[in-house]
């Protein structure tokens, strides 16, 4: 199995990915934040059906973006 729940199978050939279907309430709490931020960006819907790796790289920025600010702005409080 490789990272990210994705399992590569052989078939003739051919490499297929089968992914396990994310679960939002088995989410670690400190990855819980990237879905939060996805969602609010209306890109919820496309990670959870082909996953992150779908997004582009000025997307996944502006997700790590906004999670650094937020984690920012916690600690100061």
């Amino acid at each position: 199995m490789n990272g990210g729940g994705t399992r590569t199978i052989r078939t003739g050939g051919i490499l297929m990915k089968k992914r396990k279907p994310i679960v939002l309430s088995e989410v670690k709490p400190e990855e819980k934040i990237k879905y939060e931020i996805a969602e609010e960006l209306g890109l919820l819907d496309r990670v959870l059906k082909d996953g992150w790796q779908t997004l582009s790289a000025k997307e996944t920025g502006r997700i790590g973006g906004i999670m650094a600010r937020r984690r920012k702005q916690q600690e100061s409080k």
